[in-house]
Parts: structure tokens; C-alpha cells; sequence
């Protein structure tokens, strides 16, 4: 009888490498008037960016050539998206329904904005990532151990192309949509525009309502947390 192994393992593609010197960056615009979804915590508005000091995101956070933090923030294009972006990050691929403590969601908001102006991004789609000669497996969809190194792409994409706003890639989380960073000393005050107030995501029947149907359709049964 084979046994199978209780976990696969890893190959080298699942491994980031630090990015070349050169990079052969391609780039997307987002269009004006489109609407970026946020799921964050409140202590930012809607709008604000995170300061870029602190955190463990793929992306995020980051520093310019001078040392300095940049500021950054993250979104998709649906809530769908930007909720299993954030608060639904890291629920396991496993079959059936996995339970979620809903104490997690407390001060976590759902946002949304757009833009005056088009946005230049790095794209990170999976024909642009052939160009810049890395495979998805190695920068998107790499584990948390990894991060140290995929934000060395960011910050070489930032350094190298100075034009550009931030980057954008199909969700590893929801991969009917797209996600966003945004680099917060490329885009001018005024630019983003909130389209509604921030909705509490445990708070708010509306919102708590969508991440319930989220919920069910990723097999997660939302629980109070013990006491």
C-alpha cells in the first residue's frame, strides 16, 4: 500500500529570489471614477494611508532607496475581494466549513473610493509577470514565510520606475478580481475620493450581511469567540 504524504512538498518555484538588478516592468492603468474596494482597520480613514512602519503584508511594508518608509494601501476591486484580502487572509484551504472567531472582525471597516485621475500601475498580471521573468507561484502566491523577500520586488519596482503609482495583480484570496497596493508619495491628497462612509464589518446589518454570504460561499461559520 503507498502512503501519501501528509504534506506536499515545497519546490523551488514556490521559493521567492530576490529581483534582479534590471527589471522589465510592465504597466496597467486604472482608470478614473473606478471604485477600489478597502477592508481595514478603523484607525485609518478611508482613505489614509498606513504609514508603512509596521506589519508582515506581501507588499507592505516597504522603504525608498533613502531608507525611508513608504506608505501604502491595499485594495481590490470588490468587497469580495478586499475582505478575503484581509480578514479572510489566512482561513486554510480545507474542505467543509471551518470556523471564524468574530471577534477578528472588530475595527475593521469596509471602504470604498475612487480616483480623479488615472492611476499608472506596475502590472502583475500573469503575461506581464512572463516579461519580468518571474513565475506567479514565486511572487503572488508564495506563503507568509516568503514576504521578507517579495517586498524586495516592491521596492525595487518603486525604485526603478518612478512613475508609477503601485502595483496591481489578479487576488491569490479571489481570483475573479484584482488587487491593489497603492504608494502613498506617488499619489497627490486629492486624488482619492471616498465614495461612501466606512461600514463596520461586525457593526453595520448591510455590510455583516455581504460577509456572511462571503462567508458560506468559502465554507466559514462566523462564531462568537469565548469569553
Amino acid at each position: 500500500m503507498v502512503k501519501t504524504p501528509a504534506h506536499k512538498p515545497r519546490t523551488n518555484t514556490d521559493i521567492a529570489s530576490p529581483p534582479p538588478s534590471l527589471l522589465h516592468i510592465s504597466t496597467t492603468t486604472w482608470p478614473a471614477g473606478t471604485t477600489i474596494h478597502r477592508v481595514h482597520h478603523g484607525q485609518y480613514g478611508g482613505v489614509q494611508f498606513n504609514p508603512g512602519v509596521q506589519g508582515n503584508a506581501r507588499f507592505s511594508p516597504i522603504r525608498n532607496t533613502e531608507g525611508k518608509p513608504i506608505p501604502t494601501l491595499y485594495g481590490g476591486s470588490s468587497f469580495a475581494c478586499a475582505a478575503m484580502e484581509s480578514v479572510f487572509h489566512d482561513v486554510p484551504f480545507a474542505a467543509g466549513y471551518k470556523t471564524y472567531d468574530k471577534a477578528k472582525l472588530d475595527g475593521h471597516v469596509h471602504s470604498r473610493f475612487d480616483t480623479a485621475t488615472d492611476l499608472l500601475l506596475a502590472d502583475l498580471g500573469s503575461k506581464a509577470l512572463r516579461k519580468l521573468g518571474v513565475q506567479r507561484n514565486a511572487l503572488i502566491d508564495t506563503e507568509k514565510d516568503q514576504y521578507p523577500v517579495t517586498r524586495l520586488w516592491a521596492e525595487a519596482i518603486h525604485a526603478q520606475c518612478p512613475q508609477v503609482q503601485g502595483l496591481c495583480w489578479i487576488s491569490r484570496q479571489d481570483d475573479s478580481a484584482r488587487a491593489v497596493v497603492l504608494f502613498g508619495d506617488r499619489i497627490d491628497g486629492d486624488v482619492l475620493r471616498e465614495a461612501a462612509p466606512s461600514r463596520s464589518l461586525a457593526g453595520d446589518a448591510v455590510a455583516y450581511g455581504e460577509l456572511l454570504a462571503l462567508a458560506e460561499l468559502i465554507g466559514v461559520d462566523i462564531v462568537p469567540g469565548r469569553s
